[in-house]
């Protein structure tokens, strides 16, 4: 059983040009599911819908309460790219003994060019065979919470090493 924790951002298809909101979006993390004719049990639930620029402290707490309350050991976080080593890295500070993939596009969800899809994808397989701990999964890459950075220049996350 895989648990699936969404927040907002890009892969949800959730674009935030202006101060005024959220622009609705026709596209969930289940319609990607669903395409992909998957074989798994999973459950959806929605935390929160924000841009990843307005997610506060007060949010990550929620969602660390989220995972500590799920009884599963497997955990996926879709997420914005934008503070998304961020939030790994506040989970990862609490040591909580499951394995938690973080994950996100770059380009919406919404478009027929996204990579949303595909990460999606490679979390899910990651999170089936990794240690329990935090992991970012982002276009083919795998990193740890502790080692990551997201480069704004190539819009890609890295090592720090």
């Amino acid at each position: 059983m895989i648990q699936i924790f969404t927040t907002g951002g890009t892969i949800e298809g959730l674009d935030y040009t202006d101060d005024g909101g959220i622009t609705s979006s026709d596209v969930g993390i289940m319609d990607f599911l669903d395409k992909a004719n998957i074989d798994f049990e999973y459950t959806i639930e929605g935390v929160f819908k924000k841009d990843s620029r307005a997610i506060t402290e007060n949010d990550r707490k929620l969602l660390v309460e989220k995972i500590k309350a799920t009884n599963t050991n497997k955990i996926l976080v879709t997420h914005g790219t934008y503070t998304m080593e961020d939030t790994a890295k506040y989970i990862g500070n609490r040591s909580l003994n499951k394995t938690i993939i973080l994950v996100g596009a770059f380009i919406l969800g919404t478009s027929k060019d996204t990579d949303a899809p595909f990460n999606l994808g490679y979390a899910i397989c990651a999170l089936q065979f990794l240690k329990s701990d935090v992991y970012i999964a982002m276009n083919g890459k795998l990193f740890h919470w502790n080692d990551v950075t997201k480069n704004l220049d190539t819009n890609k996350f890295e090592s720090n090493e």
